[in-house]
């Protein structure tokens, strides 16, 4: 599952328990990458904040299923496979259109983006890749590029924040060595509304 020891949910007790009782799915199993939190219960409620608030919050303005595509095409970028089945199969399950998903997850296996997106849509993923990959190249030409496309800047803040918080999801992953055996592919919080609402579909 990692390399670290971990706590389980039947040996979990008080805050971790507490935790782990409110992030089972429907089949009372816990993500492996929440697991590896277990020692320390304050950095798994801190990951939870930023994933719900970056990711599955109602201010968002863009598109949740393109969002998840911004995070499968970073875990892409930094070859977390465990991040890419997670995030590939909520995406195709916010889409509801299977021939559809494949196609966009062969745009971005072959960074090929334009395969399957507008090209509004391909400057916001190219920006992320290039905030992935060349962080230290990205400039305001780069905002500006956005801007003058259409995006507003709460628009642009948003992929940032998808792309920043990936790039720590993939590292925590491919640190620890988190497996997928035994997770469940594709579940999200269906509140939107409530950050402590983590109830799964």
């Amino acid at each position: 599952m990692t390399w670290i020891k971990t706590i389980s949910y039947e040996k979990a007790q008080g805050r971790l328990r507490r935790i782990y009782d409110r992030l089972k799915g429907p089949d009372g199993s816990l993500d492996n990458i929440l697991i590896a939190h277990s020692l320390r219960p304050h950095t798994l409620e801190g990951h939870l904040a930023l994933y719900k608030n970056v990711l599955h919050h109602s201010a968002n303005r863009l598109d949740k299923w393109f969002l998840e595509a911004i995070g499968t095409y970073v875990s892409m970028l930094n070859k977390c496979h465990y991040c890419v089945n997670h995030h590939y199969e909520g995406m195709k399950r916010l889409i509801a259109d299977d021939a559809q998903a494949e196609k966009i997850r062969a745009a971005l296996e072959r960074r090929i983006l334009d395969q399957a997106f507008d090209k509004q849509q391909t400057l916001l993923l190219e920006y992320a890749e290039k905030l992935t990959l060349r962080a230290v190249d990205v400039g305001q030409d780069d905002i500006a590029h956005l801007l003058n496309a259409g995006y507003d800047d709460g628009e642009i803040l948003e992929v940032n924040q998808v792309t920043a918080y990936f790039n720590y999801a993939n590292r925590t992953v491919l640190g620890l060595g988190i497996s997928l055996e035994g997770d469940t592919l594709g579940l999200s919080p269906n509140n939107s509304d409530d950050s402590e609402d983590w109830s799964h579909s």
